[in-house]
């Protein structure tokens, strides 16, 4: 059996390939109060009670806002 180079490398040029929203999530968290989040993001998620399960909630079904969380997260953490 032949083992297929491109299933394992098929977005080498993308800094997020393999990591998880909710791994985003807690590094932001341990970085940033949820305080800080909320004015560098301004999502309700943020402000409003936040945890890591709401947020995951809300950010797996609002692309823009996902967007926005993986950007602060390259910009924070892949210089």
């Amino acid at each position: 059996m032949e083992y297929d180079k491109k299933s394992s490398n098929t977005q080498p040029n993308n800094p997020l390939h393999g990591v998880k929203l909710v791994d985003i999530l807690e590094q932001l968290t341990e970085k940033y109060s949820w305080e800080e989040l909320a004015e560098r993001i301004n999502i309700n998620c943020f402000k409003s009670k936040p945890t890591i399960k709401s947020s995951l909630k809300f950010l797996r079904r609002t692309p823009w806002a996902r967007t926005k969380v993986e950007q602060l997260y390259l910009k924070s953490f892949h210089k």
